[in-house]
């Protein structure tokens, strides 16, 4: 189709607009909300493509699991009278079956189904020998290997256009974000597969409206080639997630105040000015790993003496005081009490094992 064919040039392939939007409510609910809906997003002119939840996978039995495949006439109609491609949630065969039968656009994978590579592999099987766009959201566990190996899959089964969408990670006890977004993890991502569209989805990993556009202001300036918004006419009353929902009218104005940063590869005066400071990092970097080199040589010395003496290797009041003191020093330097206490963690954990190095030294 013609709505396809277009995606597929500013979308999948060539990436000439940023960022791409797709939005729409999380569920879609009647047939009313979701036109209504759809005629709204294009009223803003900063929607790309319609997406709506037919589907709704949830952790416990009773929720609204989606009002099922009578949704998928409604979203043929906004194909048809708005003229948005549409895309829905796919979670097994049976629904890319009836995706395919009622036309629509693109599918995309969630953060639940992604985890399970049976699962995929049966939406991969299903799609085999069918030219279809298919994003796959990132497993709700940070694994960057079960992320793109779902999209190997599809690969392998013929599907020629595929992406990421990254809607943070679950994490036990996180009270900011619905799903942290531990963006280093999206751009491992980005860093093995560059040849693929990579979307956020802000919606999950603020969970609340009040942030969303300071997370895809974010995503924006890390690259990323569109987002994922949910969108919905009356937010408040929006029968699964209404806190993350904004209106169409918000959600245009959000975009249009977004601000589009560029890579400037091909300047050079720009460029070198970035290989300066490049540089020095450079070589801060170098002696960084001196300095750290330097640090194990002296636990492993202190393994020797612990060893001698018959001592513990840990030893908690000594760790306790390193993590006050570098608290202090971390704030004055402005780095995050986060950033620091991970990273003293990181070269704890190591001078441990090198200290059990030299008590399993039998020499």
């Amino acid at each position: 189709m013609e709505t396809t064919t277009v995606i597929k040039e500013k979308t999948w392939l060539t990436r000439t607009k940023r960022p791409i939007v797709i939005a729409g409510p999380c569920s879609a609910e009647n047939e009313d909300q979701v036109l209504e809906t759809a005629k709204r997003l294009k009223a803003t002119d900063r929607v790309d493509i319609y997406r709506a939840g037919i589907w709704k996978p949830r952790t416990r039995p009773n929720s609204f699991e989606g009002v099922g495949a009578i949704g998928l006439p409604w979203l043929k109609r906004v194909k048809e009278e708005v003229g948005l491609p549409i895309t829905i949630e796919v979670a097994k065969a049976s629904h890319v079956e009836l995706a395919l039968e009622f036309g629509i656009d693109i599918l995309w994978i969630g953060a639940r189904t992604t985890v399970n590579p049976f699962a995929v592999q049966e939406i991969a099987d299903a799609l085999r020998g069918v030219d279809i766009p298919v994003l796959v959201k990132n497993p709700i566990n940070p694994d960057v290997a079960l992320w793109i190996g779902g999209i190997e899959r599809l690969e392998k089964a013929g599907i020629k256009e595929v992406g990421g969408i990254h809607r943070g990670f679950s994490n036990h006890g996180e009270k900011f974000y619905r799903n942290r977004p531990q963006w280093h993890i999206a751009l491992e991502f980005r860093n093995q597969r560059p040849d693929l569209p990579l979307i956020n989805d802000p919606s999950h990993i603020c969970g609340r409206r009040d942030i969303l556009q300071e997370v895809g202001q974010k995503a924006m300036d890390l690259d990323f080639d569109g987002l994922m918004i949910e969108s919905h006419i009356d937010p408040d009353k929006a029968w699964s997630d209404a806190k993350q929902q904004i209106t169409p009218e918000v959600l245009g104005v959000m975009i249009k105040e977004m601000v589009l940063r560029e890579d400037y590869e091909d300047v050079k005066i720009i460029q070198s000015k970035l290989d300066y400071f490049r540089q020095e990092i450079n070589h801060i970097d170098d002696e960084l790993i001196n300095l750290l080199g330097n640090r194990m040589n002296i636990a492993r010395e202190i393994g020797t003496y612990k060893k001698d003496n018959n001592m513990t290797i840990f030893q908690p009041k000594r760790w306790n005081d390193i993590m006050d003191k570098c608290r202090v020093l971390a704030e004055k330097n402005q780095l995050s009490e986060e950033f620091i206490a991970k990273f003293l963690n990181a070269i704890h954990v190591e001078s441990i094992n090198q200290q059990e190095e030299v008590f399993r030294d039998k020499s």
